[in-house]
């Protein structure tokens, strides 16, 4: 074989470099954000906006979490057992990372202002899950580099905000329900799960409906969780390492709900998670009922304020006035 001279070497290198370029120049790096929330954190958009996305293969998606609440942006595997998201996927993932389907990818949960970007180096379709909330879905459609996509940026920014105007729309709505309760009961938030054709969204209120209540001493009050989809506890006193499990001073009533007693106002009382037990899939195994109502005795006159351990951060407090 010939040898190349340097002028064909010199066109040849010219010759790769702008392959090079045009592909980098054709690979594309798109915008989601996750959540959306209202001035005072208690309305809680839990999507991904918008949970539906179709690229080409070799582009990137950077999701930008816009709440006080905490969210991963996960990739499992097929047939993946999901683990607490505490444990990741398990582990997490840095930013920028490759999904292709062959191992799970995962951030650690992020808040406000931060952001995890992956990309997509093959075609095919991707799940997009938050291990902090089972109702928050969405897919990713990677096509051929050559395929026509049916969508740009400006068309997923406009359906995001609308989304996330409307979701926020319908949390406004659902509190200015009226949400009866017992005389001496209150409820942990509410909430609502909604599909469009990428997934799950969710809206939830961050807050104890019955904020502040009177009651006599030796009177019982009774928290109920009415968000479908997330946990909340009933805290006194000093927060658990663990939120998950109820304090060893909290006993089983005859019908499943959880009791303590309070005597003093340093007394400490967890509920651990309060939450309705999981929608059974069809041929799957049915999962056990879940405690989802929490009783507190109050003996002595005081003031005890309590917290919700998972969302306290975003204004979730209450206080029980006992009078004697």
């Amino acid at each position: 074989m010939k040898p190349l001279n340097k002028f064909t070497l010199v066109r040849y290198s010219l010759l790769f470099a702008t392959v090079i370029v045009a592909v980098s120049l054709q690979a594309e790096t798109w915008h989601a954000t996750v959540g959306a929330q209202n001035e005072n954190k208690g309305r809680q958009v839990v999507a991904f906006l918008p949970n539906e996305l179709w690229i080409h293969a070799g582009d990137s998606v950077e999701w930008s979490v816009k709440t006080d609440e905490p969210h991963t942006i996960t990739f499992l595997t097929a047939g993946q057992i999901r683990q607490p998201f505490t444990a990741g996927c398990p582990g997490y993932s840095s930013s920028t990372t490759i999904v292709d389907g062959s191992t799970c990818v995962s951030s650690p949960p992020l808040v406000s202002g931060q952001s995890f970007s992956v990309m997509f180096p093959s075609p095919g379709n991707f799940k997009l899950v938050c291990l902090v909330h089972p109702d928050q879905t969405g897919v990713v459609h990677v096509l051929e580099t050559n395929a026509a996509l049916p969508h740009g940026q400006e068309f997923y920014d406009k359906q995001a905000a609308t989304q996330a105007n409307e979701l926020m729309a319908d949390l406004a709505q659902l509190q200015g329900y009226p949400h009866p309760a017992s005389a001496n009961g209150v409820l942990v938030g509410t909430g609502k799960t909604l599909a469009t054709g990428g997934g799950h969204n969710s809206i939830s209120l961050m807050r104890f409906m019955q904020p502040e209540l009177v009651i006599r001493a030796g009177a019982t009050v009774e928290w109920v969780n009415d968000d479908p989809s997330l946990p909340h506890t009933i805290t006194f006193g000093t927060e658990p390492a663990d939120p998950m499990p109820p304090s060893s001073n909290v006993s089983v009533d005859a019908d499943g709900a959880l009791h303590a007693t309070i005597s003093s106002i340093s007394d400490s009382v967890h509920s651990g998670f309060i939450l309705s037990a999981p929608q059974d899939e069809i041929g799957s195994p049915q999962t056990p009922l879940a405690p989802t109502r929490f009783r507190v005795t109050f003996t002595k006159p005081g003031v005890y304020p309590y917290i919700c351990a998972l969302h306290d951060q975003l204004g979730m407090k209450g206080i029980i006035i006992v009078l004697r």
